[in-house]
Order: structure tokens, then C-alpha cells, then sequence
């Protein structure tokens, strides 16, 4: 049973809004007004906003299988993808275009094709609930999604909303699998659909944080900075910073929210215009410390500092490193909460 386009758009999570375009469903993570800022100030990390990051496919059914067909464009520098599901919590299978080979440590930038696929995943019998996982890395037309013909299909809304700031580790560089991620992992911890607004190589940006979403986060992550050290001198630091902290505490009154501070990097110690790299994390920390509600939390020790739990070796961590990632900022955030 092919369902209609109407019917998937109620199983979609984590979108700010749905488009149908070219026979297909596009899910996008940020607003017109947001990407249209992009394209006026920010025009080389306009394309990024179009991926899917943080975006799932969310519902109950007893089907036994399911029918994924996609369409993959490229959104950031990275080719590789891969759709993940869950069924009832537990990794079932994936959707991707690299399998087929040997991948090695700095897969960043391997040759694989985007454009058209498709799977038929196991789900097993039984009612359950399936939930889908959507690329960080590329933007996704969904252009079919079949049940067996008998099934129900349910949507499900999660009770709490994540709202994420960041730069490209909040967006999921490099993790080979987007549920992987730890956004993608905290969400799940926090029970919340995930809204990603995180983009490679962004730095503090406070006309975007002017912008308010048509939603009521209950918890907010912003984690800039690392590329804040390499682009910006420490004064235009502090008073980017500070507008962006503000315009969102004054958007979001009511929410929780998390100041993370970088991890650490290959190469941490050179000398920049902006001064030590560890200075970031003292100066978000002056920013914040007048706003109600913000947790400041040091993410330096998060990672390993070596090069195995970095997919490029200096920067982006790879699957190991966004699970010690994970580990250590949920246990800082239970703590907090």
C-alpha cells in the first residue's frame, strides 16, 4: 500500500515545513524567512540549510515491511549518506550509498553516488513503532513510502521539542550514520523531536537567533565557536555572542538552555588573532552568566584527543567519537535538569 503524500507528511518530524516539488515530498529544517537569510548574508552556507538534518519519519504500524524510495541531492561537501531505522528502539537496518565499500578513517571526502535509491526493510511482526532517520550530509525528496496492504499506519508526536544551534559537528559532520549523531541521541534521550538549525561552519550569527520559529522548544542547544577561534577576533566574538544568547532567551522565555562550549581539535594550541583556544569557553561563559536559564557546559574533554575518534583526523568526529561525545554531555545535562 502506497500511502499519499498527505499521509506521510503526518508521520514527519523535525521539519519546519513540508513542500511537495517534482512528484516528490522535501522536508525542510529551516523556515523561508530563515533561508532566505542565508542567501542574503550567509550565501555560501545557504545550500547546507537544505539538508535533512535532525528530519525523521516517526509512527506506529503492523506492517511486517516497508518501502523506502528516496531522491539525494547534494546539500554539503560530504557525498555520503545513509537513512537509519529503528523498530521499537533497536537499529534495524539502513539506506545508504557506501556499504558497498571499504570505507577508510577520513571518509570525508569519498565518491559515492547521490541521486535515486530505494529499500524494502524487514520490520518484523507484529504492532511496533518505526522510526526513521533521515541524512544530515544531503537533502531528501521522498518520493515513496509503502506498507503491506492490510496495515495501519499511525503517526506519533513526541511531547517534548529540542531546538539546536550549532556548527557542523551539531549538524552531524562526520558521522557515517545520522542517528548516530549525538543531537540525534540526546533527542531521544530527552523524549523531544529534534529541530536542527546547526550548519557547517557557521559561526555566532545573530540575525538568525532574531528569527523565531513557530514553535515552544522546551529544551535549546547552542554550540558554537570552534570556528568562531579560526574566523573572528575576540571582540566581535563577545558581542556576537552576547546578541545571540540574548535574541534567544528573549524568543524562547520558557526553555531549558545549553551553552556548549567546543571540543577539542587538532591543532588547538596554534596562535590565532582571537588568542587561546580555550578562551571561548570563558568568554561564552561572560556572556551568558546575566541570562536566566543557561547552562554553560565545557565540551572540551568530551572527545578523545586523538585522531582516531575524528573521521578527518583534526576535527569532525566519526561514529566512536559522537558516542563518548553523547556519553559525557547526557550525563552533564541529567545532572542540570
Amino acid at each position: 500500500m502506497k500511502l499519499s503524500f498527505e499521509k506521510i507528511k503526518e508521520l514527519i518530524i523535525g521539519a519546519a515545513r513540508i513542500e511537495e516539488e517534482n512528484g516528490c515530498l522535501k522536508p525542510y529544517r529551516f523556515t523561508k524567512e530563515q533561508e532566505q537569510l542565508y542567501k542574503e548574508k550567509r550565501e555560501k552556507h545557504y545550500t547546507k540549510t537544505l539538508s535533512s538534518s535532525g528530519i525523521k519519519l516517526l509512527f506506529k504500524t503492523d506492517s511486517e515491511k516497508m518501502f523506502l524510495k528516496i531522491n539525494t541531492q547534494q546539500a554539503t561537501s560530504r557525498k555520503y549518506f545513509s537513512v537509519d531505522v529503528f523498530v521499537d528502539g533497536v537499529y534495524a537496518d539502513s539506506l545508504d550509498n557506501f556499504s558497498h565499500i571499504d570505507m577508510p578513517q577520513d571518509y570525508t571526502t569519498v565518491e559515492v553516488p547521490l541521486g535515486g535509491h530505494s529499500k524494502v526493510f524487514n520490520l518484523g511482526g507484529g504492532e511496533k513503532t518505526v522510526c526513521v532517520h533521515l541524512p544530515w550530509s544531503v537533502g531528501v525528496e521522498i518520493e515513496e513510502l509503502s506498507v503491506d496492504d492490510t496495515a495501519f499506519v499511525e503517526s506519533v508526536k513526541l511531547p517534548k521539542k529540542l531546538l539546536v544551534f550549532g556548527d557542523s559537528i551539531s549538524q552531524g559532520y562526520d558521522a557515517q550514520r545520522p542517528s548516530n549523531r549525538y543531537v540525534a541521541k540526546l533527542a531521544q534521550l530527552l523524549d523531544a523531536e529534534e529541530m536542527n538549525k546547526a550548519i557547517g561552519g557557521e559561526i555566532f550569527f545573530p540575525e538568525l537567533s532574531e528569527l523565531k520559529d513557530d514553535i515552544e522548544p522546551d529544551y535549546i542547544i547552542v554550540a558554537y565557536g570552534t570556528n568562531d577561534w579560526v574566523l573572528t577576533d575576540s571582540d566581535t566574538f563577545k558581542v556576537n555572542c552576547k546578541a545571540f544568547y540574548t535574541n534567544i532567551r528573549n524568543n524562547y522565555p520558557n526553555a531549558k538552555m545549553f551553552a556548549i562550549t567546543p571540543i577539542w581539535r587538532d591543532g588547538y594550541t596554534r596562535e590565532r588573532p582571537f588568542g587561546e583556544f580555550l578562551s571561548v569557553d570563558k568568554y561564552i561563559r561572560e556572556c551568558v552568566k546575566d541570562l536566566d536559564g543557561v547552562t554553560v557546559i565545557s565540551g572540551f574533554e568530551f572527545v578523545p584527543h586523538s585522531s582516531e575518534f575524528f573521521a578527518d583526523l583534526i576535527l569532525h568526529p566519526n561514529d566512536k567519537g559522537f558516542e563518548y561525545y553523547f556519553e559525557n554531555l547526557s550525563a552533564q545535562i541529567k545532572r542540570a535538569l
